[in-house]
């Protein structure tokens, strides 16, 4: 493993990507910093507190089982990470993957961010794991809808037109299982292959995160960390590049 910063580790990481022809980028809160959206923990994060105002962790709050019991709770946050995040757009590092797509066989995005950013800034094979904060489904009968902020919202929770029942995001809330859509596009795109994982801004925590790094190592594939800690992958990583995602995509994009 070679974990550094300096131009050299740059220049091996543009190599890698040279080199490459199918890469898979795994894209985490850290892609989105750039643009101003917080993160919910850590340095900068929306919730630093160890409870909520209402006594709860956050976790708690935006669990889909306190969704089930008291939606007006989870409603409360969800809407206010969504105000803190309105009026953010994509930002240069989103625009560089997605300019570097039409070099590669395949460009694979797997994001655990909610924003839609990748998909506004011009990437198309794109894996919401966590679904989107925009898009709203009923609880209930099979309305949806795409909004561009909750401003319009007349109640929280909001109700469905159709039959008046609980609306919720089309996110993963906490304790929830993973889309079926999402799995089913995660499962068919490593079971195809890749010579390049990249991960980049994300502690990947979650196991199906990690997974494609540590097996992409174990088979001798390249693979690159983009953040600007180290994280519990950083050992399995050839190239771990400790700074920013936007200006490191960019620089990269531009080395190639």
């Amino acid at each position: 493993m070679q974990t550094n910063d300096d131009s050299a580790g740059m220049a091996q990481a543009a190599a890698m990507l040279a080199a490459a022809q199918r890469v898979l980028v795994i894209t985490g809160a850290g892609m989105s910093a750039d643009s101003g959206l917080p993160t919910y923990r850590g340095v900068g994060g929306l919730y630093d507190r160890e409870l909520t105002a209402d006594g709860i962790s956050i976790e708690q709050a935006l669990s889909g089982d306190m969704f089930k019991r008291d939606p007006a709770v989870s409603w409360k946050y969800i809407a206010e990470i969504e105000r803190a995040c309105r009026g953010a757009l994509p930002n240069d590092g989103h625009r560089a993957l997605a300019a570097m797509a039409s070099r590669f066989e395949r460009f694979c995005v797997l994001t655990q961010n909610v924003d839609g950013f990748h998909q506004s800034a011009g990437s198309r094979d794109v894996i919401e794991m966590h679904g989107a904060i925009h898009r709203l489904k009923c609880t209930r009968c099979h309305w949806h809808a795409t909004v561009e902020n909750y401003t319009r919202l007349d109640t929280l929770p909001p109700c469905c037109p159709d039959c008046s029942s609980v609306v919720r995001p089309d996110v993963v809330l906490f304790g929830e299982m993973l889309p079926d859509r999402a799995l089913l596009q995660y499962e068919q795109a490593l079971g195809e292959g890749f010579d390049l994982v990249m991960v980049v801004g994300t502690s990947a925590v979650f196991p199906y995160i990690a997974a494609p790094v540590q097996r992409a190592a174990m088979q001798r594939r390249a693979t690159m960390e983009i953040n600007p800690q180290r994280t519990d992958i950083s050992e399995y990583c050839d190239v771990c590049l400790q700074a920013t995602a936007a200006d490191t995509l960019v620089a990269l994009a531009g080395a190639m």
